[in-house]
C-alpha cells in the first residue's frame, strides 16, 4: 500500500534520514521507533509532503507522491496526526472537526462521519461547542485523531499520540488505534513509548540517526534483547 524506497531527507547540511525504505501493507498497523531526534517525523513529514525530499521514492497504491503537493496527497488517503496535536485554537470541537473535512464535498457523508467520530469519542460531543483549547491533553488527542478520520483516510500516520499523557490515557488512546485499525484503516504509528507500539503493531522498523536498522513483527521486536535494553528498559 506505502512504499519508500531509499529516501534520503537534508536539513541544510544535515543528512536527517539516509536510505531509509520501509512498506506498510493495507489493514496492517507498522510502528516506527526510535530515539529522539532519529529522523521519525522527519519520515512522516516526507510521506505527507511537508517536507522535500532529496532522494529516493515514495510510493502509495503504486502512485509516486514525490513530487505531489501536500494537499493531494490527502485527497489520495492519506492523513497525518501531527506530534502535538495542533488543534486550532480559537475555533470550537465541531469546527476543527469540521476542518478535517475540507477537501470533501459529500455533505451527508461528512454528517455521517462526525456522528461516527461523536460514537467513537463521546466526550467531543459533549464539548462540541467549547474552544478546542480548553480542552485537556487527552481530550485534545481524541479530537486531532477524530479530526483525521474525518477526511475518510485509506492511512492514518500518527506521530506520537501518547506524549504528555497519563498512563490511563495512553493505554485508552492505544485501545482507539487499534479499534480504528479493526474498522479498516490502516496505520502507521510513530511512537517513542516503544512498549506500546510494539505491543499493538504487525510489524515494526527500528529508526536509529536517519537510518532503518531493524525490522520484524511486533513481536519480534519485543522479545529483542537489543531491543529491549535500548527502548524497553530491560
Amino acid at each position: 500500500m506505502l512504499e519508500i524506497k531509499n529516501l534520503n531527507v537534508h536539513y541544510g547540511v544535515i543528512h536527517a534520514l539516509k536510505d531509509a525504505s520501509l512498506t506498510v501493507n493495507e489493514g496492517e498497523i507498522v510502528s516506527l521507533i526510535g530515539a529522539n531526534g532519529a529522523g521519525k517525523t522527519t519520515l512522516l513529514h516526507a510521506i505527507s509532503g511537508i517536507l522535500k525530499i532529496t532522494s529516493g521514492e515514495i510510493l502509495f497504491e503504486d502512485k509516486k507522491l514525490n513530487k505531489i503537493s501536500a494537499k493531494d496527497i490527502v485527497a489520495c488517503g492519506i492523513t497525518q496526526v501531527p506530534e502535538g496535536r495542533r488543534i486550532f485554537s480559537g475555533l470550537s470541537v465541531y469546527e476543527n472537526l469540521q476542518m478535517g473535512a475540507y477537501l470533501r464535498k459529500d455533505k451527508e457523508g461528512i454528517a455521517q462521519d462526525l456522528e461516527m467520530v461523536y460514537e467513537r469519542f463521546p466526550i467531543l460531543k459533549k464539548r462540541s461547542n467549547q474552544d478546542a483549547s480548553t480542552l485537556s491533553g487527552g481530550e485534545q488527542q481524541m479530537l486531532a485523531m477524530g479530526r483525521a478520520l474525518m477526511a475518510r483516510p485509506k492511512i492514518l500516520l500518527l506521530d506520537e499520540p501518547s506524549m504528555g499523557l497519563a498512563p490511563i490515557l495512553v493505554r485508552e488512546i492505544f485501545h482507539i488505534i487499534k479499534d480504528i485499525n479493526e474498522q479498516g484503516t490502516t496505520i502507521l504509528l510513530v511512537e517513542q513509548n516503544a512498549r506500546m507500539a510494539l505491543s499493538i503493531a504487525d510489524r515494526a522498523y527500528v529508526l536509529e540517526n536517519g537510518s532503518i536498522v531493524l525490522s520484524g513483527t511486533g513481536k519480534e521486536l519485543a522479545a529483542s534483547e537489543d531491543i529491549q535494553k535500548a527502548y524497553l528498559g530491560g
